[in-house]
């Protein structure tokens, strides 16, 4: 398996997400706090493809 670069903008949506989760548990945030979890798994998710996938 050979993995590559996510795009920049994979990158940064991604990093946009997981601070937004990071910082749902310090401030409440509508819907991001209930799921905190989860939008930090969607941002490592979306990482985790833009490096699997090739041109992602």
């Amino acid at each position: 398996m050979r993995l590559s670069a996510p795009t920049k903008l994979v990158f940064w949506i991604a990093t946009a997400i997981a601070i937004l989760g990071l910082l749902a548990a310090f401030v409440p945030i509508p819907f991001v706090s209930d799921n905190k979890f989860w939008v930090e798994f969607v941002a490592f998710a979306l990482l985790w493809a833009g490096a699997y996938f090739k041109g992602f």
